[in-house]
């Protein structure tokens, strides 16, 4: 049995690498804040302004736990995910955990890129989102170093460095 977690803040490319990871594997691929969407028929952004943050920590943890029991997957998670209740312990028990590490820099510029609608970015300015991004790396960095395996996604822009990053990772994962 084989259980893969991704962790890192968001933007890292969580699921870019996992879905190329699963691909690789010939295993199912699973994000977390798709399968949260699924299971609740709702968008996170309208789960963020029903039940706000604390509410959706809640919903996100007990899907956590239920995603987290499936056999052989690779699972991407919310950049938060990590950082509430017992999460990365959890995941540290089931799976094997890596958290994808990028510089602030790095981060800003996937998610300035990005078309998906991030409720915690909202309405930030240029300047107002390095700062946020930079202050929250910081917060969180405690949690995804417990990951027992860190791996550098910086350099990944383009799809033959996602597939070099992949290939890499699971040479990685393997000789441990």
């Amino acid at each position: 049995m084989r259980r893969i977690i991704l962790i890192g803040y968001m933007g890292a490319g969580k699921t870019t690498i996992g879905k190329a990871l699963a691909r690789h594997l010939g295993l199912p691929f699973y994000d977390l804040d798709w399968y949260i969407e699924t299971r609740r028929r709702k968008t996170i952004p309208q789960i963020f302004s029903e039940v706000g943050e604390d509410g959706f920590r809640k919903i996100e943890h007990n899907m956590l736990h239920e995603v987290a029991e499936f056999e052989d997957v690779v699972i991407s998670c919310g950049g938060g995910t990590p950082c509430f209740f017992d999460n990365i312990d959890y995941m540290n028990q089931q799976a094997q955990v890596v958290y994808l590490k990028a510089t602030p820099q790095v981060l800003y510029e996937h998610l300035v890129m990005s078309k998906h609608e991030r409720p915690l970015l909202k309405g930030k300015s240029p300047d107002e989102l390095i700062t946020f991004i930079t202050t929250q790396l910081a917060a969180r960095e405690s949690f995804y170093s417990k990951a027992r395996y860190h791996f550098d996604v910086s350099v990944m822009d383009n799809l033959d460095k996602v597939n070099t990053t992949v290939i890499q990772l699971l040479e990685k994962l393997k000789n441990s």
